[in-house]
């Protein structure tokens, strides 16, 4: 899986009901002709990562038809999601709150 470019923004939590930060990410990946994920065009990933003291956790992820916004019912095998989660380690300081 080849990330190729994403944005990430800090979730605002408005009642302070939630414990730790929350992180949404949108990667672009780099289409892989071979892969059937990529059959109907490119593909990006909408995830949630939180981090709360010393611990970070990927909560969720959606696989997103770039062309339309459909959410795809593909998953990422468990390689890929310690690629995302690790993505989402690496790059989560650089979020900018609404």
């Amino acid at each position: 899986m080849n990330i190729t470019a994403y944005t990430v923004e800090k979730i605002n939590d408005a009642f302070g009901i939630l414990s730790g930060d929350r992180f949404e990410f949108m990667l672009e990946l780099a289409k892989d002709e071979e892969d059937e994920l990529f059959q109907d065009g490119d593909v990006s990933i909408k995830a949630l990562f939180k981090v709360e003291d010393d611990e970070e956790q990927l909560m969720k992820y959606d696989l997103i038809k770039s062309s339309d916004g459909e959410v795809l019912s593909f998953e990422l095998e468990e390689e890929e999601i310690e690629t995302v989660k690790a993505f989402c380690s690496e790059h989560w300081q650089e979020a900018k709150e609404d």
